[in-house]
C-alpha cells in the first residue's frame, strides 16, 4: 500500500486514490460542512476516488435516527448551563456525546463504485475497529443492534453512518481516553455502558496510535490500495466555543 504525507494540497489525485484529512480539533458544525463539500465533489465524480477526515470534536450531544430526547439525561436547563448544543442528524445510530479524547472517523466515498451496499459498508468500518483491537490485543466484538463495537465493561466504538446519492458520510466515533463521566450523558439503551479503549487496556493510549491504525485497516478493507495524507483542508474554519461539561 502506497503512503504519502503531506501538508500541502495535491496536484492530482489518483482514480482510485483515497484523501486522508487529518483535522485536529474541529467544532462539529466547520467538520459536517466539509464533508457536505466532499460528498458534492464526490458525486459529480464516475471513479472510485474518496475521502477520509479524521478529527476530535469540542463537547456536544448528537443524536441519530434510533435516538430520541428521552435518551439525553439532562434537562434542557442542564444543557444551556453546560454551554452543550445539541444535533438532530439524519445518520444511523441513537444519541452520542462527543468530546475530546474521542475520535470522529468520517469516510466520504463513492459505495456503488466501490461495489459495496449499505450492509457490507457498516461491516467493513466495524472490521477496522476490530483490526484495531486486535493489533492492540484488545477483545472486542460486535454489538449489532446498536451497530458499534463492545470490550470489557462496555461500547467504545459507535457507527452512524448516513448516504446521500450513495455516497457515504458520517461514519463512526471511537471512544480512546474521554473522560468517561461525560459519555454517560446519554443513555445507550439495553444497560450497555460506554466506556473507552483505555479503560479497557487499562493504561494509556494515544488518538495517534489508533488514528494510524485506524486509516491503515479502513482503507485496506475499503480496497484502496493508495492514500494520501493531508494535514488540515483550505476550507476548514475553526470557532471558538466555552463549555462547561465538568463541572
Amino acid at each position: 500500500m502506497s503512503v504519502i504525507f503531506s501538508s500541502r494540497e495535491p496536484n492530482w489525485r489518483v482514480a482510485s486514490q483515497l484523501d486522508v484529512r487529518l483535522l485536529g480539533t474541529v467544532d462539529f458544525d466547520s467538520a459536517q460542512f466539509l464533508q457536505e463539500r466532499f460528498v458534492y465533489e464526490v458525486s459529480g465524480r464516475t471513479d472510485r476516488f474518496g475521502g477520509l477526515f479524521l478529527c476530535e470534536h469540542p463537547p456536544l450531544i448528537t443524536v441519530g435516527r434510533a435516538g430520541s430526547r428521552a435518551h439525553i439525561l439532562l434537562e434542557q436547563k442542564e444543557l444551556a448551563a453546560r454551554g452543550l448544543c445539541v444535533r438532530w442528524l439524519n445518520r444511523a445510530g441513537g444519541c452520542l456525546v462527543h468530546a475530546p479524547g474521542q475520535l470522529a472517523v468520517y469516510p466520504v466515498v463513492p459505495l456503488e463504485r466501490l461495489g459495496l451496499g449499505l450492509r457490507e459498508y457498516r461491516a467493513m468500518l466495524i472490521g477496522s475497529v476490530l483490526d484495531l483491537c486486535a493489533e492492540l490485543e484488545i477483545a472486542a466484538w460486535p454489538v449489532e443492534r446498536n451497530c458499534g463495537v463492545a470490550g470489557r465493561g462496555g461500547v467504545f466504538a459507535f457507527v452512524g453512518a448516513a448516504v446521500k446519492r450513495w455516497i457515504a458520510y458520517q461514519g463512526m466515533f471511537i471512544n480512546v481516553n474521554p473522560l468517561l463521566q461525560t459519555q454517560r450523558l446519554v443513555s445507550l439503551g439495553n444497560d450497555l455502558r460506554p466506556t473507552s479503549l483505555q479503560a479497557i487496556r487499562g493504561r494509556a493510549i494515544s488518538t495517534s496510535t489508533v488514528r494510524e491504525s485506524l486509516i491503515r485497516n479502513l482503507a485496506r478493507r475499503l480496497g484502496y490500495a493508495q492514500y494520501q495524507i493531508f494535514t488540515g483542508h483550505p476550507l476548514l474554519v475553526r470557532t471558538r466555543r466555552v463549555t462547561n461539561v465538568y463541572a
